[in-house]
């Protein structure tokens, strides 16, 4: 009788075990984003407020935005200037400048090192930006970084346009490229694909093509681009 109720015991303590293992983890918090501009708008401007969140995009939505909800010293920002780290999480996901609308870059990242009491982070997986066109003479038409961070992972910068860094434009931060694509976007002066005015872009598994009159500027400035 001793034997069984150990054996009954031990029993016990395996279904408990393989119950525990497969109870879930808690998902991480997230914000559900609707496809439309405003609940884009509002996620970002919440987000901001509450020191970081992690955005859901709608999946497969074009976010189309129509006018600048943002402004800075570096001319109108279509959506509001990231100063906290915001995560989006995308699947074929379109952020882009609707057609008809003013010049505006999409996406401008601040960091403490440009812009004071900033904290910007931006970590963006599965979109594509397109469409921007920053106001003379300012750069930056697709993404600019202004000391912050920023992480494009399966994602696309393609058909924008600025005075320089069509596509994308770097100062005092770090831009991380992960298995994407920055082409066909073109600048006045240089670095149709990425301008480094100062910092860093990293590029790995990456494709910068297709940009004019160039994809990188100054030469040399972004390692694996020519």
């Amino acid at each position: 009788m001793p034997t069984v109720t150990t054996l009954r015991s031990l029993l016990g303590v395996g279904v408990l075990a393989v119950g525990l293992a497969v109870v879930p983890a808690p998902a991480h918090a997230q914000t559900a984003v609707l496809c439309s501009e405003s609940a884009l708008v509002n996620a970002i401007t919440a987000a901001n407020a509450a020191g970081g969140d992690t955005l859901a995009l709608f999946p497969f939505c074009t976010y189309r935005i129509t006018g600048a909800h943002g402004t800075s010293p570096m001319g109108p920002v279509g959506l509001p200037p990231l100063t906290t780290p915001i995560r989006m999480t995308g699947l074929g996901n379109i952020i882009e400048r609707g057609p008809g609308a003013p010049p505006f870059r999409i996406l401008q990242v601040e960091g403490s090192a440009n812009v004071p009491g900033t904290h910007g982070q931006l970590d963006a997986v599965g979109i594509t930006v397109r469409g921007g066109s920053a106001v003379f003479p300012y750069p930056g038409g697709g993404i600019s970084n202004l000391g912050g961070t920023v992480s494009l992972s399966l994602s696309s910068v393609t058909g924008n346009n600025a005075v320089a860094g069509g596509g994308l434009y770097n100062d005092n931060g770090v831009i991380t490229l992960n298995s994407s694509s920055v082409t066909g976007n073109t600048a006045a002066f240089g670095g149709g694909g990425i301008y480094v005015n100062s910092g860093g872009v990293l590029l790995s598994g990456t494709q910068v093509s297709g940009n004019t009159p160039d994809n990188c500027a100054p030469s040399g400035s972004v390692p694996g681009c020519s």
